[in-house]
């Protein structure tokens, strides 16, 4: 099975199948095919002309789909909200949905600010987490030394995380 080579080596020649009977292909055939000018390269050539054309009507029409989702997006923004007490032919509806989108936004404006606050760690949890800080410090060419202090912090962590899930969980 391994005894010949797998690929032809460089001094034998390349072999050329000759069949016992003639190629059953018509001489019209074998006619176009010789006097066609087309090759690999033009064949080739073509196929990424087309190619291309078909990427960039592709493109054009995402183009123009997303053009129109960003006008409809535009024209429902700047849209007037339609509300019953507007039906009624009420003309300050622009004036009113100032004021009310205005303090929507200052509402929204105070509720972050209220977020942005910290709050105060628990003195057992800071402590804890002094003591990484004090051990790291001390440390700090062998930093696995103070896998005790940390330990007691996550410890630490853990306890006032269920207690924060807790109070959120059971109010």
């Amino acid at each position: 099975m391994g005894s010949g080579a797998s690929k032809p080596s460089a001094d034998s020649p390349p072999h050329v199948w000759k069949g016992s009977s003639p190629a059953a292909v018509s001489s019209d055939l074998i006619e176009a095919l010789q006097s066609s000018p087309e090759t690999d390269v033009s064949r080739q050539q073509a196929l990424e002309l087309q190619i291309q054309a078909r990427v960039a009507a592709e493109l054009k029409r995402l183009q123009a789909q997303e053009a129109e989702a960003l006008r409809e997006a535009q024209e429902k923004l700047s849209a007037p909200p339609s509300t019953e007490g507007q039906q009624d032919g009420n003309d300050k509806s622009s004036g009113l949905s100032r004021q009310t989108v205005s303090k929507e936004v200052e509402a929204l404006r105070h509720k972050l600010e209220e977020r942005k606050q910290v709050r105060q760690l628990p003195e057992s949890v800071e402590a804890a987490r002094s003591e990484v800080v004090r051990c790291l410090r001390e440390n700090d060419r062998r930093p696995l030394d103070c896998w005790q202090e940390v330990e007691r912090f996550k410890a630490e962590v853990r306890r006032l995380e269920k207690g924060w899930v807790d109070s959120v969980v059971d109010p």
